[in-house]
């Protein structure tokens, strides 16, 4: 086929052979931006400023965006982006990145960070990769097809007893400090283990991989989320439905559980999941 008639009939993005060529990129893209991070984080280079209260910025986060996103504008120029650092492009698919998610950890020495990506339609999550640098471990979900780490299959927990539960409650400034310390009241009060380790997006990879039974925020960006909400769903779980409420604009609350702790954590945090 001759170059001219291939631009003339170009592989449209969501056809199974177009989401096949994204995320063989995809899943070469994250190693390539995991390796960059943790070789920053190894050498300790660089420090942090603040964007906000509790919001920390290192150069190694602008570096890994801007790896990213040029080598999505090379492969797929039609295709939008919404990145943490660089804001966004639109596109009738869009490429939604975080090039480190737990960034307040990265920037004080602490082994636990990741990088997180999604290819995101307008009311669908196509695919999603989370990737742990300092484990080598890569999270990855298309939809439809099941979630895997480092390309074994995982499922969420079979835990149904809250007293055995182990759930994370992520934290925003964009929420009431009294509306989330009634969120963990509740959640206390059922009888479940409370962690927070400061990356959301490793948060919700540990609820697909059975690790923890569930995670929740009141307020998340889709950077934050829509990798790890597509994780949990594949792997067997409830998740909210982020993007409905214009979730990839504006942000809002998450929630994704295993079954048998999903409508306790509905309850305690006000926020539906799909069912």
């Amino acid at each position: 086929m001759s170059a001219v008639s291939q631009h003339a009939h170009p592989i449209p993005a969501t056809s199974p052979e177009g989401l096949d060529r994204r995320e063989a990129a995809l899943l070469r893209l994250i190693r390539e931006a995991g390796a960059l991070a943790q070789a920053a984080f190894a050498a300790d280079a660089g420090g942090f400023e603040m964007k906000g209260p509790q919001d920390f910025l290192t150069v190694t986060d602008a570096a890994v965006e801007k790896l990213v996103r040029e080598r999505l504008d090379q492969l797929f120029p039609e295709d939008g982006f919404v990145g943490e650092e660089s804001g966004s492009a639109p596109g009738a698919i869009v490429w939604v990145v975080d090039p480190i998610d737990g960034t307040a950890n990265f920037a004080r020495r602490i082994p636990h960070y990741c990088i997180s990506i999604a290819l995101a339609a307008p009311q669908e999550i196509l695919l999603g990769a989370i990737y742990d640098p300092v484990h080598d471990e890569l999270y990855f979900a298309r939809k439809g097809r099941g979630a895997t780490r480092n390309g074994a299959p995982i499922a969420v927990s079979g835990v149904t007893d809250p007293q055995s539960a182990c759930v994370e409650l992520g934290w925003s400034v964009r929420v009431p400090n009294a509306t989330y310390l009634d969120v963990l009241g509740k959640m206390l009060d059922a009888g479940t283990n409370i962690r927070r380790a400061a990356t959301g997006a490793l948060g919700l990879a540990y609820v697909a991989d059975g690790r923890s039974d569930a995670y929740a925020e009141l307020h998340m960006h889709p950077w934050d989320c829509l990798a790890g909400l597509l994780l949990v769903r594949e792997a067997g779980g409830l998740v909210c439905d982020f993007l409905a409420a214009d979730g990839l604009r504006s942000g809002g609350g998450v929630l994704a559980a295993a079954p048998g702790v999903a409508g306790l954590m509905a309850e305690a945090t006000g926020i539906a999941l799909n069912l």
